[in-house]
């Protein structure tokens, strides 16, 4: 490693403290080393690691062109990574081959990378901790602002900092329902013609044929339409009905709140009476028997916040290998971040439309994302939603494979009068026709069912 290349760095974080900031090479050199040397350690480091996470430039650089050739879909080994670094003009800034054979004459083995990738990212945020609270001190002498106001923000960049250091991961159901019910007990005192996965409801999937192996499907709608229950209707039916293992990245509610939905909708129980704690002894029964059946599906909940679209890939990557799931779902894509640079929030998410469907075509199965529509509906006398109504990005048309809109008429009740009618309009269908079907939503229980129209819904 030469000199200059880490003076940079010293300059640039010591924000006038007049010390080395913390920092480990040998961790970091371990890191890279590992994943020069063995294909799935690129995957562990990247749940863990971005770039910005490395002390020296140099290493920096290295980490980048090895992501990049994993994102391209290339295995990064020693000569992949020089051309990639030639490609970019960095080979010269990294200290040139010599230095990348040197990485991999130190680090023998990628058994310990995950150890060594915690090092890494402690002295990182240590450094952004120093930064901040550096920051903080001049703003307090300097800033005209009210104390109340200098707190406010100080808050908000140390919990950004706590949020990247401590990243939750997935969660099997059977050991989030134990606590799920206990909170909730106290409060009382396919078919032949599916090519791809089924979402459970029968006039959609006549039409889509289930949802294919690497296509995009975005559920997109305005809020409070049901988006994130419809969800959770087909990551059940695929999960219990059809033993598929599903991954739920879920950005915007925490892992009870949906372990508690989960139930509703599967024992056809109110949200609102188990978390008053008033069900009957017959709805108590149902609960058991839908946490029984939901105790043996293999549905994995992750709830990390602030989860970039690269570290959500290499997530998905290692649950692949490791349970070989069938369908990722997303809740919901505008809470997403790039895990790039990007110019405005809506180039950024082009960025997160493109890799989640470059996931979908990596893994080979169908990832659902939910999406916002902006307000254009509202405005119009015809307000059934449209691909324009895409919130924030033109991509997620192109991206998309399947695109479902849910809308809601203004004649909607069910023959039940606790439910309502909604209409899944399929906006694009790139393996079939567009068209609409309807649902009846149980809002109470978070409960989709197929739509009859002649005859009473349960």
């Amino acid at each position: 490693m030469n000199d200059s290349s880490a003076s940079g760095t010293l300059v640039e974080t010591r924000r006038g403290i007049g010390r080395i900031p913390p920092h480990s090479d040998e961790a970091e050199i371990s890191v890279l080393g590992g994943m020069l040397l063995e294909e799935t350690a690129v995957d562990r480091a990247m749940e863990i690691l971005v770039d910005d996470d490395f002390y020296h430039p140099a290493h920096r650089r290295i980490f980048d062109a090895i992501v990049s050739l994993r994102d391209q879909g290339f295995a990064p080994d020693v000569l992949a990574v020089r051309e990639e670094l030639v490609r970019k003009g960095h080979l010269a800034e990294v200290g040139g081959e010599d230095y990348l054979a040197r990485i991999i004459e130190i680090v023998p083995t990628a058994a310990n990378l995950s150890y060594h990738a915690r090092i890494v990212l402690d002295t990182a945020v240590k450094r952004r901790l120093i930064a901040v609270g550096t920051d903080l001190v001049q703003e307090a002498f300097e800033s005209s602002q009210e104390s109340d106001d200098l707190l406010n923000a100080a808050e908000h960049r140390i919990f950004s900092l706590s949020e990247k250091r401590f990243k939750k991961s997935f969660v099997p159901m059977n050991q989030l329902l134990h606590g799920t019910l206990r909170e909730l007990e106290s409060l009382s005192t396919r078919s032949e013609h599916m090519t791809g996965a089924p979402s459970g409801f029968k006039d959609l999937d006549d039409i889509t044929a289930g949802f294919q192996l690497g296509d995009l499907v975005v559920i997109a709608g305005r809020p409070s339409l049901g988006k994130t229950s419809l969800a959770l209707n087909i990551a059940a039916h695929a999960g219990i009905a059809k033993e598929l293992p599903v991954a739920i990245f879920s950005l915007e509610m925490s892992t009870e709140q949906l372990v508690q939905r989960f139930i509703s909708t599967e024992a056809f129980v109110s949200l609102r009476t188990l978390r008053t704690g008033r069900a009957s002894g017959e709805e108590w029964k149902r609960v058991a028997d839908a946490c029984d059946r939901l105790r043996r599906a293999a549905i994995y909940i992750d709830d990390s916040a602030m989860l970039s679209a690269l570290e959500m890939r290499a997530k998905a990557r290692r649950l692949k290998q490791q349970r070989d799931i069938g369908l990722v779902i997303v809740d919901y894509m505008q809470l997403m971040e790039s895990g790039r640079r990007s110019e405005n929030r809506q180039q950024e998410v082009s960025e997160i439309s493109r890799s989640l469907k470059a996931l979908a075509k990596e893994l080979n199965i169908p990832v659902l994302a939910l999406s916002q529509l902006n307000r254009a509906p509202e405005n119009r006398s015809e307000q059934e939603p449209r691909l324009a109504d895409l919130r924030e990005s033109g991509a997620i048309e192109q991206d998309a494979d399947l695109v479902l809109f849910l809308h809601r008429e203004k004649s909607n009740e069910a023959a039940d009068g606790n439910a309502q009618v909604v209409k899944v309009i399929i906006g694009k269908n790139r393996n079939g026709p567009t068209d609409a079907i309807r649902l009846v939503f149980h809002g109470e229980a978070m409960r989709f069912e197929n739509h009859d129209p002649y005859h009473r819904n349960p």
